[in-house]
């Protein structure tokens, strides 16, 4: 369709308002234009071949992350009090963000590393529950790393599934959360082997309170300036999931993830994920790009180790999963059927190849395999893989 010399005018009329509104002594003025125009930049300098979007596909999923950090910063970073804070459900099937996972759920709280809180829960039957504090995630930057962690073996837990833990950068003697000068948010991972996916119900809830231990008063309404510095969080969490994402070489990243397409590698002995973003120190994972003709089906073999969780999930180049609700697009071990001697066998392909354990790539040829093992109690073995017809499956 093209676009009708009225439109064109209401659109620059629209645009006139806005940097009207934005000479105005309106400090939240000013910053929506601001956002206004960063949006444009993102356009410009982060969808297309410089971030290897050259389909339609890959550029479609740059703007459907550059739609969740909106979702995102306006849900979580907008109204952020770290005097006063609140657990956020961080991602759903419809807000994609980070590497998102359909048998978790996952919160962060924006805190004061200065202040002392404490945290209620409840596990609610998460085979896993973690708390980790996140270095750099300020005014709505993205982590730069994890201070400390914090799983369910380390703090005591009652009878109904109850606990409670301070987070504090005073140390205290059990059920302690270690904040440090430079902490910007506290992150939750909660797992659940189940046979449907927990994060595909969007009215599924951990209980999960935070409040500080001295009561800092009830906030006061949000005038010009605490809108506009709302909106520069959003600023902020948008560049930094879009433009300043960085573009890491393969040669800098973990011997976890391979180097080679449709093949896994194994971790390095001791490496650490303490200085990634949003990572679990306690977890084992494994990462691939995959290539999968429309035709083709990768398999994967192994034997899952002794741990507490494992799945294997699919993920764009954009670090989301396809569609969930209506799709298979992550396995765990409870869903897996095993062969007759205990290991598994695991098919990705676009169509159903008519062999259990079917992963649907759900069209897309390309895109990021993620295995993760949590708390594992021996080594994560290889994980084989073969690329095939996917109609020799049927035989």
């Amino acid at each position: 369709m093209g676009v009708s010399s009225t439109d064109e005018t209401n659109g620059l009329g629209a645009f006139a308002a806005l940097a009207e509104a934005a000479g105005s002594g309106d400090a939240a003025a000013r910053a929506f234009a601001e956002l206004a125009k960063t949006l444009g930049e993102v356009e410009v300098g982060y969808i297309g071949p410089e971030r290897n979007m050259h389909t339609p596909e890959e550029r479609a999923a740059g703007r459907l992350l550059i739609a969740s950090a909106l979702h995102h910063g306006f849900e979580c970073w907008f109204p952020a009090d770290p005097k006063r804070p609140i657990f956020q459900r961080w991602l759903s099937a419809t807000k994609k963000l980070l590497g998102d996972n359909p048998d978790a759920v996952y919160y962060g709280a924006v805190c004061d590393p200065e202040g002392t809180y404490r945290i209620r829960g409840n596990v609610h039957g998460a085979c896993y529950t973690s708390f980790s504090v996140e270095v750099g995630a300020r005014d709505g930057k993205l982590s730069g790393g994890v201070v400390s962690t914090l799983n369910d073996n380390e703090f005591d837990i009652a009878a109904d599934g109850s606990y409670e833990i301070i987070a504090s950068q005073e140390p205290r003697p059990r059920n302690w959360l270690k904040l440090s000068p430079d902490a910007g948010t506290i992150t939750t991972r909660h797992y659940w082997e189940w046979e449907r996916n927990v994060a595909a119900d969007p009215t599924f809830h951990v209980p999960l309170w935070i409040e500080p231990l001295e009561d800092p008063g009830p906030a006061p309404p949000m005038d010009d300036a605490a809108v506009a510095a709302g909106i520069q969080r959003v600023i902020n969490f948008v560049r930094g999931s879009t433009l300043d994402f960085p573009e890491f070489s393969i040669d800098l990243m973990p011997e976890w993830v391979s180097r080679e397409v449709n093949v896994f590698s194994g971790a390095k002995e001791g490496e650490s994920n303490a200085e990634i973003g949003y990572a679990a120190v306690d977890n084992d994972y494994r990462q691939t790009r995959y290539e999968i003709g429309l035709d083709q089906a990768l398999v994967m073999r192994g034997r899952f180790p002794r741990c507490r969780f494992a799945n294997v999930v699919l993920w764009n180049h954009r670090l989301q999963t396809p569609p969930y609700r209506y799709r298979n697009v992550s396995i765990n071990r409870r869903q897996v059927t095993y062969e007759a001697d205990g290991t598994f066998k695991i098919v990705i392909a676009h169509r159903d190849p008519g062999v259990p354990n079917w992963i649907d790539a759900a069209g897309l040829t390309t895109g990021m395999i993620f295995w993760r093992f949590l708390l594992p109690e021996e080594h994560v073995g290889h994980i084989e893989t073969e690329l095939v017809d996917v109609e020799s499956l049927k035989k």
